[in-house]
């Protein structure tokens, strides 16, 4: 089936404008104005709508293997469809970890049984995550993964981490290897479940301190000018952390970072609820950080929104704070929160959103592309004006985790093609 999209406003890297286009087999085939339709094409109408590359997710959390309970693969890629992203990395917090070719292999193979995005494995830094013995890079970069992280554990050890960034460096004329760090010193951070503030005084909880955070994003980006390596910073969560990127990208170093959607939105304060939906790691911070997260978004200092999609089961959220795990739902709120709350130019959000996470992730060569004739038909339809409000029985994710219900979100996906394939169709998954 052919696909001809009418009537709507295209945002890409070569700017904005009005435009019909026609997708055949796995390719952008037309772009042009008032394209007629043929007799095998399924015409969307996108009259007030976007179209823009596909969005790219940095950094969700599939479950699978080993998790299956609170999300598999063919869930969390469906969930990833219906937020308009065609292509999101897997963290490698699997069990067993993903820090070997078979296990990697193993969930490369399971998106494309899937088919509703392009799921790209991610491998951890250390064997195991357990931060003493680095994992084979070069046998998994030839097997095509591009990010290493021990997300959900920073790596504490810093000449480990220094000797990681010297053999990714020392790859980057054949592979091109980004490490990914979790920024957090855990020796500052044992048995916190909130930020370290006014609120977790207030409530006498113990604290998250912001120091944490930021003294390994100061370490790791010594360790990049030290090794001409490549970082990417996970989940920024202060106002200090983005200066200190700030400042990196002024001195011309290879550091990208993400904001997640919560980051932007919600500050520590929700937590005195008790309610362990908004336990995060980092943790929700203040609205001074909120603010100053924002700014890096708006500046680009912040390369990219990457949700950090992070399904339980519902018997594990509703433990006590202390007790419950970190993380919430994100795929499909992440453009209705980050339009509602960033206060960006739309396509400032489809950049962060789309080119610039798939060329951090190594992408950029069937993601994110421009929307013209002989591209791959990797793309996403939205609606930018439109308001809605989750509905937790309707989220595709096995998990219901998500923060946002009573919120009002603006803007939502109705198409979503992946490879040619119109898998959202008016905001329904096809598959």
């Amino acid at each position: 089936m052919n696909i001809l999209v009418t009537g709507a406003t295209v945002i890409d890297q070569t700017g904005t404008r009005r435009a019909d286009v026609r997708v055949a087999g796995d390719t952008v085939t037309e772009v042009g104005e008032e394209l007629a339709p043929g007799a095998d094409d399924r015409v969307v109408d996108a009259s007030g709508r976007v179209l823009c590359p596909g969005f790219v997710d940095l950094h969700v959390h599939l479950r699978e293997p080993g998790r299956e309970e609170a999300e598999t693969i063919e869930t969390g890629s469906r969930a990833a469809a219906l937020g308009g992203f065609t292509a999101v990395v897997a963290m490698p917090n699997t069990d067993p970890t993903q820090d070997c070719v078979e296990v990697v292999e193993f969930v490369r193979r399971q998106g494309e049984r899937a088919g509703l995005c392009h799921v790209a494995p991610s491998a951890s830094i250390t064997v195991g995550r357990a931060g003493t013995r680095l994992v084979p890079f070069a046998e998994l970069a030839a097997a095509g993964v591009r990010l290493f992280t021990d997300d959900g554990n920073g790596v504490q050890d810093p000449l480990l981490m220094r000797r990681a960034y010297e053999y990714a460096a020392g790859l980057s004329g054949q592979f091109g290897i980004t490490l990914a760090q979790h920024c957090e010193v855990e020796r500052l951070t044992a048995g916190a479940v909130m930020h370290e503030g006014e609120c977790c005084s207030h409530l006498g909880l113990p604290g998250w301190p912001s120091i944490a955070e930021e003294l390994m994003v100061h370490r790791d980006i010594e360790l990049v000018r030290l090794t001409g390596g490549r970082a990417h910073l996970l989940h920024l969560s202060t106002q200090r952390s983005v200066e200190l990127v700030r400042q990196a990208k002024a001195d011309g170093l290879a550091v990208t970072a993400e904001a997640t959607p919560h980051h932007v939105s919600l500050t520590d304060d929700r937590l005195r609820s008790y309610d362990a939906l908004y336990k995060v790691n980092p943790p929700l911070r203040t609205m001074d950080d909120v603010e100053a997260v924002r700014e890096g978004l708006a500046d680009g200092t912040i390369d990219a929104i990457a949700t950090d999609h992070a399904p339980h089961a519902p018997d594990t959220k509703e433990r006590p704070l202390d007790e419950a795990p970190p993380g919430m739902l994100g795929l499909e709120t992440a453009l209705g929160v980050a339009l509602a709350s960033l206060g960006m130019d739309v396509a400032d959000v489809v950049a962060a959103m789309s080119w610039k996470p798939a060329a951090i992730a190594g992408l950029e060569g069937r993601h994110g592309r421009p929307v013209a004739p002989g591209e791959p038909a990797n793309l996403t339809v939205f609606d930018p004006n439109v308001e809605w409000e989750v509905v937790p029985a309707t989220l595709a994710s096995r998990s219901r985790n998500t923060p946002y219900v009573g919120v009002p979100l603006r803007g939502r996906v109705t198409h979503t093609i992946f490879d040619g394939h119109l898998v959202v169709d008016e905001g329904v998954a096809t598959r």
